[in-house]
């Protein structure tokens, strides 16, 4: 049976991933004053990260709408897994979940699932990589989806920021917090609850001390062994790397994957973010 894995444009997959014909695409759309960006293969990371920068208001995005995916779905497959960044930071969610509803009613016998990743960037990648592996195994769907579940359950993330201005500018975190960690120079280490919300982890003084917080979490979890650690940076691929080496010398991942923000997790991130997943 074939099958196709759609994400959300908020999954930070690699370039080389997206040319695999197992992965398929659906943009959201980002607002920044007058200019529309779409983050697609089109997106222009330096001019987003500009135009933020110069614009008073903040940037706003917008959910793929219900035709979309549908367009996604008409792809030839027979299997469709759809993953999308959490429900509660996105209509994204709620968008394909109704094109799912409209699809049955044309395609009763048609299997789609749509996996909540209570996530967002590395984290969608992990689990669009997990659920591609299942899938190619050639295992029914219905295991893929459990298993695929299972694993997006288990996954935990984390994402340190030098700027919380466009997280607290769209709702997503509170203004006190930002206020609070922008007077005092604070840097917060970030995660997400397993419901989708994003939560305070730990502060430090710099970039760098909350990465190393950040290291310390992950050595101290003894389910990180044998996983793979997915790192998505926005416009900071030296910090990656770094990462990457704090990484390796105290923790037991299989692999270590880097990623580039694509234009939504861009938006969040701001420039100099560092967003994993395990």
């Amino acid at each position: 049976m074939s099958f196709k894995v759609i994400v959300d444009s908020c999954c930070d997959l690699t370039p080389s991933l997206f040319r695999e014909e197992d992965f398929l695409s659906v943009p959201l759309t980002i607002r920044v004053g007058d200019h529309v960006v779409v983050d697609d293969a089109s997106f222009d990371q330096a001019d987003l990260l500009w135009r933020m920068k110069e614009c008073e208001t903040a940037p706003q995005t917008s959910c793929p709408a219900p035709a979309q995916y549908l367009d996604a779905f008409a792809c030839g497959a027979d299997d469709l897994y759809v993953i999308t960044l959490s429900a509660l930071l996105s209509g994204s969610h709620n968008s394909a979940q109704q094109a799912r509803q409209l699809w049955l009613e044309e395609h009763p016998q048609a299997r789609v699932h749509i996996f909540n990743s209570c996530s967002a960037s590395a984290g969608e990648v992990l689990l669009a990589l997990k659920v591609r592996e299942l899938a190619a195994k050639g295992l029914p769907f219905q295991t893929v989806v459990s298993e695929a579940t299972a694993f997006c359950t288990e996954m935990t993330t984390m994402f340190v920021l030098e700027s919380l201005d466009n997280l607290r500018k769209n709702g997503r975190l509170t203004g006190l917090q930002s206020v609070v960690t922008g007077a005092l120079r604070i840097k917060l280490l970030m995660g997400a609850t397993p419901e989708g919300e994003i939560y305070k982890r730990g502060q430090a003084m710099s970039v760098k001390q909350a990465l190393s917080k950040m290291v310390e979490i992950m050595s101290k979890d003894a389910a990180h062994a044998g996983k793979l650690l997915a790192i998505a940076h926005c416009n900071c691929l030296e910090r990656a790397f770094q990462l990457k080496e704090m990484v390796r010398k105290s923790c037991h991942f299989s692999d270590i994957l880097i990623t580039e923000t694509g234009g939504i997790s861009t938006v969040y991130a701001n420039d100099g973010g560092i967003v994993v997943a395990y």
